[in-house]
């Protein structure tokens, strides 16, 4: 056998190299995990570079898909979803020179485009079809040592100073180099003496690498890049690990050190082929040679393939935009003066279909759409428990830790043992496991789960059914003057000043059973929570007595006669549930009617088999529904969300949005620096644009941005995120029951269309002010378009104000 010898020269990266491998890692998105879990753009890290562009690196590098396949385009044409006008004017807008014969030509062309192949593919193509794939196996065994990495317990080895988790690296180094399996899963006897040859440090590692495999500055970058879509899952957690350093002002980046395990691997099988099969290693070589060539054109060569493609995926967004601009034109403005109820819900598309339903019990109704977290920038502690979690976006650090008023050692202890038999109830092997060491008991479970369902929630969350809260800041407790002020701007974003008997506050949130993805389907806005504390609080703070004498100081008046009452949207069943013993009793009736309506509304893409059914039955059947442990489709969540609306309601209570617009009451009269305009555009428009394009993802692409079925996923570490089976790389993104009925997909992808109901000159100011919201807009991640007093709707792209049609 021949073993290589190291060099004894010790290679070095140059500056520029340095920053070109940062860079490439610096594409990755973050993911977050299951327990707080929130939609995210995952292409947001590169959201500085046109959407085109992006698109074709990806599929370049990865075969990774932004856009439909073909013939979802022609399914389109052919049912009239896109029209020849609006297929005119997307290529006109795209500046590609087709015609509409030469466009519907296209669809029928086979694709022959080329992708870029890293060494392992390289050599997959020509390996014994019997042998295990070079990248299968790469892939698995990084993803099985990250799994038990990041699984927060202790090393998979032990360490010499126990205190400290060895880094990753060198971690994944120590392990491989003991693992005598490898040489013979991969049939490649003495492969584990070349990992063993590997350097003990990243940037040794990483420029032997470079310099061995001939990676110049040309193609670095894109190469780094392409290595860490191979395992994007776990780049992703890498990422979102970075991100959270980042918020909490504690920097870490694990980024290189991960692409320095892909790339060791790389390295280990171009060494151990140039040592060990010669003739294979000079044809390696020259594949070798020309990838890196034509790798700088490849990337034009996909950008100009798909050309014709975005100009379809345009003309599917403008046909429908098309039909909404005509809806909100033409409705009649329906004010509501002197409301009797006021309503504040959150955003979610889901809110729309509730909403309207709620308005046409009566025109004594007002209801008000706001982020859903309701302005709070808090995180909830259960008294007494060092555990928290974050009540807001993922965008944004907690400023304000709430607690309840008061809890005893018992509800302490109770949710310790709760949620250590969660932890092991919910692990993947415990459906096995549990039965063989409780015996019978936990089998009877199972199956009363199954004949008997009922809901299961989080321990923590039955500690927040109190009334009472402690709002503390820097470990303080937050003074009158701070919750006066607090108050009042919270109450400024919403556009409250005139004020209904009682205001429904109300959260959201969704109840289902034996799903991992469940906090997916809570209020993103509360950081994959439900609203419920969020709401609870600020019901307090502005009930509260004291506060609302310091509001009179900051010109905030609510009269004595109105009560703030915390309520709750469950989203699968859309019941609302007021968390206030004391309800008029017409209210309750509204509610309960609501709750029919949209119901029945729902019933057509849940069941239409029953739409003869009493509204008894329907609650009853949404409730099994929610309760079963079988149920892979519990609700469609946020499913075919394609508008932000920031206008008055008054301006869309009379239009049937069809639950496809987030939508955000905006006065901008009341609104003198446009300071709430400035938030709306750079919090909500941004969270909108994640939620919009993890669910575009998730269909175009769910192999690498979804997480395929949800009939086998397996929980990795208890929270980090899914395997679907055993093994692969961490599952992202949404599974294909989320997204598919098994017949078609649910969710049309579409880029976001945003309807800013404001003047040209704040619209114009805060786009240029915000690099994330001029990269938004300008490089098409969303259509961002301007509904004036007078009825006109134009949009704003690079600068320039370009009418539309409606």
């Amino acid at each position: 056998m021949s073993i290589a010898v190291k060099s004894p020269l010790i290679a070095q990266l140059t500056d520029s190299q340095q920053a070109k491998l940062t860079s490439a890692g610096n594409n990755i998105a973050p993911t977050w995990p299951l327990d707080k879990m929130i939609a995210v753009n995952p292409f947001w890290q590169m959201r500085e570079q046109p959407i085109e562009q992006v698109s074709a690196r990806v599929s370049a590098l990865d075969r990774i898909q932004c856009l439909m396949p073909k013939g979802y385009y022609q399914h389109l044409y052919a049912q009239g979803d896109i029209s020849q006008h609006a297929l005119l004017l997307a290529a006109e807008q795209q500046e590609v020179a087709m015609s509409v014969d030469q466009l519907e030509a296209f669809l029928d062309q086979a694709d022959d485009l080329t992708h870029f192949h890293n060494i392992a593919d390289l050599l997959d193509n020509q390996r014994d079809r019997y042998k295990m794939a070079w990248r299968d196996e790469i892939i698995h065994q990084i993803s099985q040592f990250c799994a038990a990495y990041y699984q927060q317990l202790r090393p998979i080895l032990p360490c010499r100073d126990s205190s400290a988790q060895p880094d990753l690296y060198c971690h994944w180094l120590e392990v491989t180099g003991r693992d005598r399996g490898l040489s013979i899963i991969m049939d490649e006897p003495g492969l584990l003496h070349y990992f063993k040859q590997l350097p003990q440090d990243v940037p040794t590692l990483l420029a032997e690498a470079v310099a061995e495999l001939g990676i110049d500055d040309t193609v670095i970058e894109s190469y780094a890049h392409a290595l860490l879509l191979d395992i994007n899952g776990w780049a992703s957690w890498v990422a979102y690990l970075r991100w959270q350093g980042d918020l909490q002002a504690t920097p870490s980046d694990e980024m290189l050190q991960l692409l320095a395990i892909r790339m060791a691997w790389e390295l280990v099988i171009w060494r151990y082929l140039k040592a060990q099969q010669t003739d294979s290693f000079i044809h390696l070589a020259a594949l070798w040679m020309r990838e890196k060539d034509q790798l700088p054109h490849l990337l034009a060569q996909h950008e100009q393939a798909q050309q014709p493609l975005w100009v379809w995926a345009k003309a599917a967004e403008l046909s429908y935009q098309h039909k909404l601009n005509t809806q909100l034109v033409d409705a009649q403005k329906h004010p509501i003066t002197a409301p009797k109820l006021q309503a504040a819900f959150c955003i979610d598309v889901r809110s729309e279909v509730i909403r309207r339903a709620l308005e046409n019990q009566s025109d004594d109704i007002q209801t008000i759409g706001f982020a859903g977290f309701f302005g709070l920038p808090i995180e909830y502690q259960p008294h007494d428990s060092e555990l928290s979690r974050p009540q807001l976006p993922g965008l944004l650090q907690p400023i304000i830790r709430v607690s309840e008023w008061r809890d005893t050692q018992a509800q302490t202890d109770t949710l310790n043992s709760k949620a250590r038999w969660q932890t092991w109830s919910q692990a993947a092997p415990s459906a096995f496991s549990m039965v063989e060491s409780m015996g019978w008991l936990y089998a009877f479970k199972m199956l009363k789960k199954s004949f008997f369902a009922k809901q299961t929630h989080n321990p923590v969350n039955a500690l927040t059914h109190q009334k009472s809260w402690i709002l503390r800041k820097n470990d303080q407790l937050l003074s009158l003057t701070d919750k006066a002020e607090l108050a009042k701007g919270i109450l400024n974003a919403m556009g409250l000043s005139q004020f209904s008997p009682t205001v429904l506050l109300v959260g959201h949130g969704s109840h289902t059973t034996n799903n991992l993805h469940a906090a997916g389907l809570d209020c993103g806005a509360c950081g994959g929570q439900t609203g419920e504390v969020n709401v609870r609080v600020l019901a307090q703070l502005l009930n509260e007595q004291d506060v609302r004498k310091a509001l009179l100081d900051l010109e905030v008046v609510i009269p004595s006669t109105t009560h703030f009452v915390a309520a709750l949207h469950n989203t699968t069943t859309d019941h609302i549930d007021c968390f206030d013993t004391d309800i008029d009793p017409v209210l309750v009736s509204w509610l309960t009617a609501a709750t029919e309506t949209a119901q029945r509304e729902r019933l057509v893409h849940i069941s239409p088999e029953l739409a003869v059914s009493s509204a008894a039955e329907l609650d009853r059947f949404y409730i099994q529904r929610s309760n079963d442990w079988s149920q892979v489709r519990p609700e469609w969540g946020l499913v075919n969300n394609a508008a932000f609306i920031v206008a008055p309601r008054s301006w869309t209570r009379n239009v049937n949005l069809q639950g496809r617009s987030f939508l955000h009451d905006y006065q901008w009269q009341n609104d003198a620096d446009f300071g709430v305009l400035e938030l709306i555009m750079t919090a909500p428009m941004v969270v909108t644009n994640w939620i919009n394009m993890q669910y575009n993802a998730s269909v175009s692409d769910n192999v690498k941005y979804g997480s395929g079925n949800k009939l086998l996923h397996n929980a990795v570490a208890g929270h980090i995120g899914v395997f679907e089976g055993n093994g692969g790389d961490l599952r992202i993104g949404l599974s294909m029951q989320t997204l598919h009925d098994g017949q078609k997909w649910m969710h049309q992808p579409q880029r976001l269309a945003v309807y800013l109901a404001a003047p040209r000159e704040p619209i114009e100011q805060i786009t240029a002010k915000h690099d994330n919201v001029r990269w938004l807009v300008d490089n098409q991640w969303l259509y961002l378009l301007r509904w004036s007093d007078e009825g006109v709707i134009e949009r704003y792209y690079q600068g320039q104000w370009l009418p539309q049609t409606a």
